[in-house]
């Protein structure tokens, strides 16, 4: 029978040409840089993982010669983040999907580990379709012509509390199909499969979701399902035994609806490689059979590896099979996939704000406000306005406006060059800004606004989620720093000759440079520690400690995150700022 996994890699083949050509003229060039920190490519062979950064629950899809990747982003804004790559190894960031999530109740709080779970991306009719589990509402589709560009609004095809891990399936007698799990935590129930039919647009189901596989006795916790059909018979990938320890497990059978036969197709064995699973089947215009998964690296997050696969008898063997039993091990190191690359590239870290938007790498811990930001082109530098905290603040875990990104390699150090300004006469002072470390504990290096002046303090904060509270560094180790008066960009010309001129307000900046070392330290177990360390320059030059090492912790289902805020603490008509020069990684 026909593989309708190849048969509708081969059609969309077909327009390939023309999708990439009307991309290239009607998108903005996206920039493509290698990193400094981690480049998995090594010429005729790579090394995993092949993107270093918490890529969650990770789904792929091919449209000619194109890959397109999405994953799991929870709260963070832009949502259900976009790469591309032609060969495998070497991605990019090209753009979101998910600009807003517009739930009731969304924006109250920040929703730590909530939103946007597991989703699946495909190529169908021409459109581009992501669907999604949110543990709390149900599953959510959108859609796009081109992924680089707007996609629509969230369609919900099922709302119902607790499903989760959605994957489409367009079968050959144009037929949709829907799999999906549960979330205990929301359901109070887990380790089964559902199966649904899906009107042919894939906007609503048709039938109710109904159990097509329980995984209590041999496959606990199995979840993250993807859909496929491969000559004739239907498999549906999904892992199980837990995010961190758990393995690959695929199921069969001849209808949709079962029953299915199961196997594991891949585990950790003698590998270094905890938990592998979770990812996509791609199958290359060359013919060859690749999967991606992830491994849950603790602070480090879910990093995306890269395994060669082959098929045996109707069934995928994953990784490496050296004893010959059936289910592979993950690899490495190994040969490339046989694809034309694109160039050594991988998902953006420094940004030098020259550009008119934020770089596609940046999210913010919950839905953005126009007010938050301006990225000044013309002057290449990013301006973070201060916001005024959450009513019932208890630390940056509250703050929606934290501007993060993901860690990029075991191993960095970030470098940015900043200059405070806070808003003059703020009734109180207290406007902070800074360079932090986030995750369910946090670290930073807090500039404040103080009667004295602009300070500086190293301050962590343990059970961040929880309510826990900052702790300052010693007395002694609170840095005043030089601030210089700005010149007013204005002359008396303007003033009024009628009315008494009013005396304008004397802006100060401090210029300062912040930085955080992170070194992966051996730990118990598969997943080292990440220690950071925090100092400072006045001059870019000379850059003295400050506190203690930290461990970094992982945020709620993500990885820690490194970036920048700038708040006040009571509500004005106006802001002080943070401008940001460069926020660069090394090593």
């Amino acid at each position: 029978m026909m593989n309708t996994h190849a048969a509708a890699s081969a059609k969309a083949g077909a327009a390939a040409a023309f999708i990439s050509a009307a991309f290239a003229l009607s998108m903005p060039a996206v920039s493509a840089q290698e990193s400094a920190v981690w480049n998995p490519d090594r010429g005729g062979s790579y090394v995993n993982p092949v993107i270093n950064a918490d890529y969650s629950d990770p789904d792929v899809c091919r449209v000619g010669n194109d890959y397109y990747m999405t994953s799991s982003s929870f709260n963070c804004m832009p949502g259900l983040q976009i790469l591309h790559s032609t060969d495998l190894v070497n991605w990019e960031i090209i753009g979101a999907a998910l600009t807003d999530y517009p739930v009731e109740g969304w924006n109250d709080s920040v929703q730590h580990g909530n939103g946007v779970w597991a989703p699946a991306i495909r190529h169908h009719d021409g459109k581009f379709y992501i669907y999604c589990g949110d543990p709390d509402r149900g599953i959510f589709m959108v859609c796009a012509d081109d992924p680089r560009g707007k996609w629509s609004e969230p369609v919900w095809v099922v709302k119902a509390k607790g499903y989760i891990d959605p994957c489409p399936l367009w079968d050959d007698d144009g037929r949709a199909w829907l799999s999906h799990g549960c979330a205990g935590s929301r359901a109070q129930f887990k380790s089964v499969l559902f199966m649904a039919e899906m009107t042919p647009d894939g906007t609503s189901l048709i039938s109710d979701s109904r159990i097509v596989y329980d995984g209590h006795e041999a496959q606990p916790t199995i979840e993250g399902t993807k859909l496929y059909k491969r000559n004739g018979w239907y498999y549906i990938f999904s892992p199980a035994g837990g995010v961190a320890t758990g393995w690959q497990t695929v199921l069969r059978s001849r209808s949709p609806y079962g029953p299915y036969e199961e196997k594991v197709v891949m585990a950790q064995g003698g590998s270094e490689v905890n938990g592998p699973h979770q990812g996509a089947w791609v199958e290359t215009q060359n013919g060859e059979d690749w999967f991606l998964h992830f491994q849950d690296k603790g602070a480090y997050g879910r990093v995306v590896h890269l395994q060669p696969m082959k098929w045996a008898d109707d069934w995928p063997v994953i990784g490496l099979d050296e004893d010959g039993d059936g289910v592979g091990e993950p690899v490495m190191k190994y040969r490339k996939p046989d694809l034309p690359s694109g160039g050594v590239v991988q998902p953006a870290d420094s940004d030098e704000f020259s550009d008119v938007q934020l770089g596609l790498q940046w999210q913010w811990q919950g839905t953005p406000s126009p007010y938050w930001s301006f990225p000044d082109s013309a002057a290449g530098s990013l301006r973070l306005y201060s916001v005024p905290v959450p009513e019932g603040y208890r630390n940056l875990s509250d703050c929606a406006n934290l501007l993060l990104q993901k860690f990029p390699a075991d191993d960095f150090t970030v470098t940015a060059k900043v200059s405070f300004t806070p808003i003059p006469q703020l009734e109180g002072r207290g406007e902070t800004a800074g360079l932090v470390v986030m995750g369910l504990d946090y670290a930073a290096l807090v500039l404040e606004d103080t009667e004295k002046g602009v300070v500086l303090s190293f301050r962590v904060c343990n059970d961040a989620l929880e309510g826990g509270r900052e702790a300052w560094c010693r007395d002694d180790e609170e840095v005043l720093l030089e601030s210089r008066i700005l010149p007013l960009p204005y002359s008396d010309r303007y003033m009024s000759t009628t009315v008494p001129p009013v005396a304008p307000l004397a802006y100060t900046e401090t210029e300062v440079w912040l930085r955080v070392t992170v070194k992966s330290v051996p730990c118990e177990g598969n997943v080292n520690d990440a220690i950071c360390s925090f100092s400072y320059s006045n001059d870019g030059k000379k850059f003295v400690r400050l506190g203690d090492d930290f461990t970094a912790s992982p945020g709620k289902w993500i990885g820690a995150k490194v970036g920048l805020f700038c708040n006040r603490p009571v509500t004005k008509n106006d802001a002080g700022w943070l401008d940001v020069d460069w926020f660069r990684f090394s090593r």
